[in-house]
């Protein structure tokens, strides 16, 4: 097996120019590469499937953990697709990249038509789980997934605050399928609270990506060309304060014992969003998600407002 890699550009040639060769290539190495471009720091993306069966403390129907778990896979096929296609798109921009240019297909590690063929088998899969189990709205959360993401990845991504309200649905998706595999019912107030979440980590990723590459943000992501910092900093701040007046709003309306832990819970939730507040005004190239997962202090704000919630979930 072959694969055409990119090796570094010389002083010859020049910084954007690229010479490829034939390098032989183990299915070991190759696998790996495979893996690593479906992203595994993503993966716990997809434990959103679980959101609406955690909040309403229940799994909705018999058997609702394996089909949590099925709504689980098919969206870690539908991002692998995304992603597999996504980095065949952007090969050249992450390869002036500093971190990105070494992800497989832009550093060479695997071939562009491997990763077509294998997002068109991932993305079989997503619609598949949902066929399996005859679950309608399951197909067309994956399909709708799909679909939004193939258009952002082909041309919305260039489009201003559109690109974001994409990103934001992509969130927002995982967790309608969770509820259409589980037959959970959802809330408003739970839509808005998880909305408004998505739509903050989605506006702190462009805030990061803006703030830590400066001039050079625009060769990455030609949209980027449209935003500020301060713009996107008070849309972060406004976000984040909707969203805790939103939670607030949600667990003042239960009429149940469950109301006081949850109006307690607000206060970590309040100060995980301050902390994440801190974490991303400071320059940085490392991705939000590991800002949320990766922080001690987050962690603690998360391990609090999840002990409190769950608190009011048993004292229900």
């Amino acid at each position: 097996m072959t694969i055409d890699r990119t090796l570094a550009p010389s002083a010859d040639t020049g910084p954007q120019a690229a010479v490829a060769t034939a390098l032989p290539l183990s299915p070991a190495r190759w696998l790996t590469a495979v893996i690593r471009t479906t992203r595994p720091r993503q993966w716990p993306k997809n434990l959103l499937v679980f959101a609406a069966p955690f909040a309403a403390a229940t799994l909705g129907r018999d058997d609702g953990l394996g089909y949590a778990l099925l709504a689980m896979v098919a969206f870690g096929c539908a991002s692998a697709a995304v992603y597999f296609v996504n980095d065949v798109a952007d090969a050249e921009r992450d390869r002036r990249h500093p971190v990105k240019r070494n992800r497989p297909v832009a550093a060479g590690a695997l071939a562009a038509r491997h990763a077509l063929v294998l997002a068109a088998a991932a993305a079989g899969c997503a619609i598949a789980a949902g066929v399996v189990i005859r679950e309608p709205l399951l197909i067309a959360t994956a399909a709708a997934y799909l679909c939004s993401s193939f258009l952002y990845s082909a041309r919305l991504k260039h489009v201003p605050y559109v690109e974001m309200a994409l990103v934001t649905t992509g969130f927002l998706l995982r967790v309608l399928g969770g509820a259409a595999a589980t037959h959970v019912k959802l809330s408003v107030w739970f839509l808005l609270v998880c909305s408004l979440g998505a739509l903050g980590v989605a506006v702190a990723k462009r805030y990061t990506e803006l703030r830590s590459l400066g001039a050079d943000a625009a060769a990455h992501r030609p949209v980027m060309r449209w935003y500020r910092p301060g713009v996107l900093r008070v849309g972060q701040l406004l976000v984040g304060a909707g969203m805790l007046a939103t939670y607030l709003m949600w667990a003042a309306s239960e009429d149940t014992a469950a109301r006081g832990w949850h109006l307690a819970s607000a206060l970590p939730l309040a100060a995980a969003l301050a902390r994440f507040g801190v974490l991303t005004a400071r320059r940085t190239i490392r991705p939000v998600e590991d800002l949320i997962m990766r922080d001690g202090v987050m962690l603690c704000c998360e391990l609090a407002w999840l002990a409190l919630f769950c608190a009011g979930l048993y004292a229900e």
